[in-house]
């Protein structure tokens, strides 16, 4: 299947590892020019040297650091500069943060400007662009609604669910879409740390697993590329679960 997705533009952070570079690279092998954004530089040009290699468009490389107030002006303008315009915005950066009971503000805010604040920046700065050229795209990654532990990176997810539905009714008659996709255990560099080994893995994945195993990166991004094509324009508004059937709560 074609995605006509040729030619088109895209800012992927979080694009250094796992599911944005997973997502990066698909929307690269569909023609697509890719900023990738993270703050591993060395990371990201292994990444564009693979891309080229396979016959993808050059990306373009920033390095930023999400936490950052300046990250989104300088995502922004740098890929303005690169590409005159950004079609497809992938919010694939943040990072897990377990808290205890007892967590101090600081340390709640850190947590929700990382994964909730910055990512409606950044989207609410890219949005007007898509509007206006009635063509747009927008994929979050976000997180489990069913935790077991305390984590600000979950609040926030949360919040990016509720307020992605209450964007995708704003845009979606300018064809502009906005969705969000729920990774489940999937591999990744975080996740090596909490599950090592692989026994550790199908122990995990034998008791709350249906489909027996961890997912790949490939798997979930296949899905976001499909969601930022022109063949998903009828796609909008919703919170996909891609976790091999371990969600347990019924929509």
């Amino acid at each position: 299947m074609d995605l006509l997705l040729r030619d088109r533009t895209a800012v992927v952070t979080g694009a250094s590892q796992g599911i944005g570079k997973a997502t990066a690279m698909g929307l690269a092998m569909q023609g697509v020019r890719v900023a990738l954004v993270a703050r591993r530089r060395p990371l990201l040009e292994e990444i564009a040297d693979g891309i080229t290699a396979a016959g993808g468009p050059a990306p373009f490389i920033i390095e930023a650091d999400l936490y950052q107030e300046t990250a989104v002006e300088h995502i922004v303008r740098s890929t303005q500069s690169a590409f005159g315009h950004i079609d497809i915005l992938v919010n694939a950066g943040g990072g897990s943060r377990p808290l205890d009971f007892d967590a101090g503000p600081d340390l709640w805010l850190e947590g929700m400007t990382l994964n909730f604040f910055r990512l409606r920046e950044l989207t609410q700065t890219v949005v007007p662009g898509m509007r206006e050229q009635r063509w747009g795209r927008v994929v979050n990654i976000t997180g489990t609604s069913e935790p077991k532990i305390l984590n600000a990176a979950f609040s926030a997810k949360a919040a990016v669910h509720v307020w992605a539905k209450g964007l995708s009714r704003l845009v979606a008659a300018d064809n502009v879409t906005v969705n969000c996709l729920q990774p489940g255990r999937i591999r990744s560099e975080q996740m090596k740390l909490r599950y090592p080994t692989v026994e550790s893995e199908l122990e995990f994945a034998r008791h709350e697993i249906p489909a027996g195993r961890f997912g790949e990166a490939e798997e979930l991004a296949n899905l976001a590329v499909f969601l930022c094509s022109a063949r998903a324009a009828y796609i909008t508004g919703t919170v996909i679960p891609v976790d091999g059937g371990m969600s347990r709560y019924a929509f």
